[in-house]
């Protein structure tokens, strides 16, 4: 499942590239390319239409992001020693527990005879 969404997220980030590139700028950049498509995209261009998209593109990349740090974080959290086993397959000894209360009494009081 994360690798799948993995790629999905190299993908949008490509994608998201992309779209931003081909927007126009104050200094005409890579969307002077774009103006064969503007019959495509209806009579504004494709300035609305990339604007939705890149919009679209970086919203899912957010929550693309959001699920990923999810699953890496719940795939992590127990420890790679909770798992190992000695390689004697000996059991781990515990403390030792005793019956007999270790604490130390009080003397007695003298007796007044």
């Amino acid at each position: 499942m994360t690798s799948t969404l993995l790629i999905v997220q190299i993908v949008l980030a490509i994608a998201i590239t992309i779209s931003v590139l081909l927007q126009k700028s104050s200094s005409i950049g890579l969307g002077a390319y774009s103006g064969s498509n503007e019959s495509v995209f209806g009579a504004k261009g494709p300035t609305g239409f990339l604007a939705k998209a890149t919009f679209t593109l970086a919203f899912a990349f957010i929550v693309n992001t959001l699920v990923l740090g999810y699953l890496y974080t719940e795939s992590n959290s127990a420890s790679v020693t909770d798992s190992l086993v000695p390689a004697n397959n000996a059991a781990v000894p515990s403390v030792p527990t005793t019956t007999q209360s270790t604490t130390p009494t009080a003397p007695a009081a003298p007796s007044a005879n």
